[in-house]
């Protein structure tokens, strides 16, 4: 298969960390979803997860330096040589720009960037009514894939308990964020020729469908 670079735009909750999976057992390249990788920094108690809390618990973003680090540093690993998927970066015009200098370097570049959009009241639905449980992080939705039991996990019976950045009040500010500084990505990699858009109120298995799809043609572009 030809190498393929892909990043998952869109907002917080629009559906990027399913589709970000499934594409990586699709493809079976590297799947980068920095909220992940800083919430395990955070847990794990490291110096990158304790400059990162204060931010995230308040649903800012976390400063370019620290991201950029853990991007690059993955990148240069040489596990991604055949391609990636990144989630959640960039976040910014000025990290995109970093990234297109790193990749540079590299001598690579981006094949393409997936926008998966929804609008706001769907996504404060959807994040403020998901629940994760204290034992192994297992996901649950009050709506949409509720336990059998209110609270309880069903795989290890542990407490379920909604995240800080879940919060009604920090998801609007975790999208007035969005807004701000990350929805000028859409006009920055539009402008190269690099954005394809996918609905993400669809049902995510038509928004896996259109994604299979657009990563098909393009690996036969690039190949």
């Amino acid at each position: 298969m030809a190498e393929l670079n892909l990043i998952l735009l869109g907002p917080p909750g629009s559906g990027k960390g399913t589709q970000g999976e499934r594409l990586q057992e699709d493809l079976e390249f590297p799947y980068y979803a920095t909220g992940d990788i800083l919430r395990a920094a955070v847990k794990e108690g490291t110096e990158v997860g304790k400059a990162a809390k204060e931010y995230m618990d308040r649903g800012d973003l976390v400063p370019d330096e620290v991201i950029i680090g853990i991007i690059a540093d993955r990148l240069e690993s040489g596990e991604a040589d055949h391609g990636f998927i990144l989630d959640g970066f960039p976040r910014t015009v000025p990290q995109a720009e970093a990234l297109d200098s790193k990749l540079t370097d590299l001598g690579r570049a981006l094949t393409a960037v997936i926008l998966i959009d929804a609008d706001d009241e769907e996504i404060v639905r959807r994040l403020s009514g998901r629940r994760v449980c204290q034992e192994k992080g297992h996901v649950y939705h009050v709506e949409f894939n509720p336990p059998a039991e209110d609270g309880v996990c069903d795989v290890d019976g542990s407490e379920l308990y909604t995240r800080d950045d879940d919060k009604p009040e920090v998801v609007r500010h975790r999208l007035e964020q969005y807004h701000e500084k990350t929805a000028p990505l859409v006009d920055y990699y539009k402008k190269q020729g690099l954005l394809n858009q996918v609905d993400g109120a669809d049902d995510p298995d038509r928004v896996s469908e259109k994604i299979r799809t657009l990563v098909s043609t393009l690996s036969l572009e690039e190949g």
